[in-house]
């Protein structure tokens, strides 16, 4: 699903990635991990095309993604990745419904057709009755779960999660992980997920240890 060649990423004087070789298959939770500082946002940044190494080389789905610009990136991300960040970014004037639907409209999808789907993975993720709720009225683990419908609107290839849970409470958080797993196993979605929690970490098909810019252990 992923696999990515010796990537390296410089700030100014700072080597923030050093050289890094990564593969992950498909239908894998993959949880990247280490002290702060070492790299990972970045890795995940570049791996989901938010951000271009300054040399090497990345692959989602067999696409090499450093030759494509503009409206050909657009459409990888569009149709190909889905992303959940610690902040779950929804827009407040929406509802749930509407913020979930959103990836299929920038898709030309019909509006019904998108208001279907969403409706269904709001259920699938235990928040269909907040379907007609804005953010504001909705607790931080229903708004990270609507994050994450709005993520799987359009059936990426892979899903990438940069701290989900790091501002969950220990209930919220720990339905948040079970959800991801549940979505593995039920449908096969990849996921790669930056996280200081280690039990999720401990959780996942695989932990990617990052050191200083490089990958440490596996």
């Amino acid at each position: 699903m992923i696999r990515c060649t010796d990537i390296h990423k410089q700030f100014g004087t700072l080597e923030v990635l050093r050289g890094i070789d990564l593969e992950i298959p498909a239908g894998q939770v993959a949880t990247i991990v280490g002290p702060s500082g070492a790299g990972k946002t970045t890795l995940l940044q570049i791996l989901g095309t938010l951000s271009r190494p300054d040399r090497g080389s990345v692959e989602i789905a067999g696409q090499e993604t450093g030759s494509l610009r503009g409206a050909e990136l657009v459409r990888l991300r569009n149709e190909k990745i889905g992303f959940v960040f610690q902040f779950h970014h929804l827009l407040p004037e929406f509802t749930a419904l509407e913020n979930v639907m959103i990836p299929a409209l920038i898709a030309h999808r019909s509006r019904s057709a998108a208001a279907e789907r969403a409706a269904m993975l709001l259920e699938l993720l235990g928040v269909g009755d907040r379907a007609d709720h804005k953010p504001a009225a909705m607790s931080g683990g229903e708004q990270q779960r609507v994050a994450v419908a709005r993520a799987l609107m359009n059936e990426p290839s892979v899903i990438f999660a940069d701290e989900p849970s790091g501002n969950l409470d220990s209930a919220n958080r720990e339905t948040l992980h079970r959800l991801f797993f549940d979505l593995r196993d039920r449908f096969g979605y990849t996921f790669v997920i930056v996280t200081h929690d280690n039990e999720l970490a401990a959780m996942s098909d695989r932990r990617i240890t990052m050191r200083d810019g490089l990958l440490v252990t596996e």
